[in-house]
């Protein structure tokens, strides 16, 4: 049982870790003046996967790596999290989510000024949220809702792979992973998710991964940062919960 406290901590410095590499892989491909501009979208894709990587290791001796409140809401479906434990997971989440924005943009603040100064500059917001190619809501919602499938079903039945004996954290400090190893294979998953389900709607699978560094794009002195999308960011967060919902009832009817 993961203390209150510590589901705080952990998801917020995980989280926060998540949304630093994540964004910032899409800020070094889209900046005028980065070493990764122009790397495409594999880098992307990779850039994520090392993201889940770093957070969820650093989170899961404290609250499990979560990161995501898909990720908590389709394990408390499964029932492998307390219902009244989902609200402090979800806060922590955003509040992480926010910070790691923030951080990325610190880090590339050279850069977003220089970008602002271009004859074509780059739009920004691709660097903190997602963005459909074709604009179909219906469309984009199931989109996200089978991509998130595709990552929230496949983690809750590696945590039934208790017996790897390859990283294994001891007791339930593994969490949802059942063992430190399935954190690296789900890394890989969401290198896989980018590569193969991306393309539509840029697989956001991750309510705060979306919204918070949104508000973040929405509220910093980014210069020439154009619109901050609002009219599609419920689909980012509807797509993935309804997902995560799906998920835990397969794991059900499975188990």
């Amino acid at each position: 049982m993961y203390s209150n406290g510590d589901i705080v901590v952990g998801e917020v410095i995980g989280t926060a870790i998540l949304i630093l590499f994540g964004a910032g892989v899409c800020a070094a491909v889209t900046l005028h003046h980065s070493k990764a501009k122009n790397a495409g979208w594999v880098v992307i894709a990779f850039g994520w996967g090392m993201a889940v990587l770093a957070g969820a290791y650093t989170a899961a001796p404290l609250s499990g790596g979560h990161l995501n409140p898909a990720v908590t809401l389709g394990s408390a479906v499964a029932g492998g999290t307390e219902w009244s434990k989902v609200p402090l997971y979800v806060l922590a989440q955003m509040v992480g989510a926010v910070i790691g924005a923030v951080l990325a943009w610190a880090l590339y603040y050279a850069q977003f000024a220089a970008n602002a100064e271009q004859s074509k500059a780059q739009p920004t917001l691709g660097i903190f949220s997602t963005a459909p190619e074709i604009r179909k809501p219906a469309a984009n919602l199931v989109t996200e809702i089978i991509a998130t499938i595709g990552l929230v079903l496949p983690l809750l039945f590696f945590g039934q792979n208790k017996g790897i004996g390859i990283g294994q954290v001891p007791g339930e400090q593994a969490g949802i992973y059942g063992s430190g190893i399935n954190v690296l294979l789900v890394a890989l998953l969401v290198v896989g998710i980018g590569l193969s389900l991306g393309g539509p709607t840029g697989y956001a699978i991750n309510p705060a991964r979306d919204l918070g560094p949104r508000l973040v794009h929405a509220l910093l002195p980014i210069p020439n940062k154009a619109s901050s999308d609002w009219s599609y960011s419920w689909i980012p967060v509807a797509g993935p919960l309804i997902g995560a919902v799906l998920s835990g009832l397969v794991f059900n009817a499975a188990f």
